[in-house]
């Protein structure tokens, strides 16, 4: 399916700002070099604007490369602004995320990995 990224293995989010301007291979390149990570993979990156208003999201098909935009007529993003990192986030972060909450919500019900009780 065109741009169907609920098949993304891992979600990253290139935290600080992102020059708008960039395309596919602008986007793919800095994936590559700055971050040293595989663009190919299947996996969805997100970059955001300086307004925060702005979203682009690269994700790989198998045979190309998909690039989703999104402009918020009113608010903007709550996006983590440490530059140059690089940080793997949630289904549901990134759902908060879409909803103009901040990824980091402390109150959050945290997944644990099973143990056994002693």
């Amino acid at each position: 399916m065109f741009g169907d990224i609920s098949k993304a293995n891992q979600l990253y989010i290139a935290c600080g700002y992102t020059d708008m301007r960039k395309s596919i291979d602008g986007l793919a390149i800095m994936v590559q070099q700055t971050f040293q990570l595989n663009p190919f993979q299947n996996s969805l990156f997100l970059f955001c604007g300086r307004r925060r208003d702005r979203m682009k999201a690269l994700y790989w098909e198998g045979d190309g490369f998909v690039l989703l935009y999104k402009r918020l007529e009113n608010g903007n993003f709550q996006w983590p602004m440490t530059p140059e990192a690089v940080r793997i986030i949630t289904f549901q972060e990134f759902r908060w995320l879409l909803e103009g909450l901040s990824i980091d919500q402390p109150k959050a019900v945290k997944k644990l990995a099973s143990s056994l009780f002693i």
